[in-house]
């Protein structure tokens, strides 16, 4: 697998074929065995998770993942402890930039949001690690159709400002719209690879998947 800078590569599968697995192993949540990963030049196979982060290898799980008690603004602050004071503040107000919906809410619990709200506070808490890479886990679970458009615009301004984005994703129509190429996986292998817009894509997965 290959994501270029300012790509946006779409990873698809059954559930249980490995896709979850793969981002965690990336972003150092899981151990490896073997294999090789190389980002930026950099051999980044067994890396801690803090290392791959501040090498702007950005995972954002599957499942709204943000402290409820916490305000969105602290939520986004923790997400830049380990920078100055003022690299904080002006990398959470760029972050807060892409999703206005909780820029309003800055000073609400994270709780308090509404599922769609988290997600963009989740997204918005990779953002400001300023990724060269962000994997993006099931972005859409549990939102509104109205709510997977507004992040997946996202996905797309993140592309156009060179930032490439692995995107998990099961509503499979809209991630081919968003990425430039697709990789398919199932038992843990990719099978297929292919131009996101390759005539016939729907109908090769569906073989891939089910060997009709």
């Amino acid at each position: 697998m290959e994501i270029a800078a300012g790509e946006v590569v779409a990873l698809l599968g059954p559930n249980g074929a490995g896709k979850t697995t793969l981002l965690r192993a990336l972003s150092g949540l899981l151990p490896t065995t073997g294999g090789t990963l190389r980002f930026a030049g950099r051999d980044m196979l067994g890396a801690d998770p803090r290392v791959c982060a501040r090498a702007g290898l950005v995972h954002v799980v599957e499942g709204h993942r943000v402290f409820t008690q916490l305000s969105v603004f602290d939520n986004l602050l923790l997400a830049a402890y380990d920078l100055s004071r003022s690299e904080r503040n002006a990398r959470v107000e760029e972050a807060l930039a892409y999703f206005p919906e909780i820029a309003a809410k800055r000073g609400d619990r994270g709780g308090a949001l509404s599922g769609g709200q988290q997600q963009m506070l989740a997204v918005a808490q990779g953002l400001v690690r300023r990724p060269r890479l962000l994997m993006l886990d099931e972005p859409s679970a549990g939102l509104s159709p109205v709510l997977v458009d507004r992040v997946l615009d996202v996905v797309r301004r993140l592309r156009e400002g060179g930032t490439a984005v692995l995107l998990v994703e099961q509503l499979v129509e809209k991630a081919l719209a968003v990425s430039d190429r697709a990789y398919a996986l199932a038992q843990g292998r990719i099978i297929l690879a292919a131009d996101a817009r390759e005539p016939g894509l729907h109908e090769r997965l569906e073989r891939a998947y089910f060997g009709a």
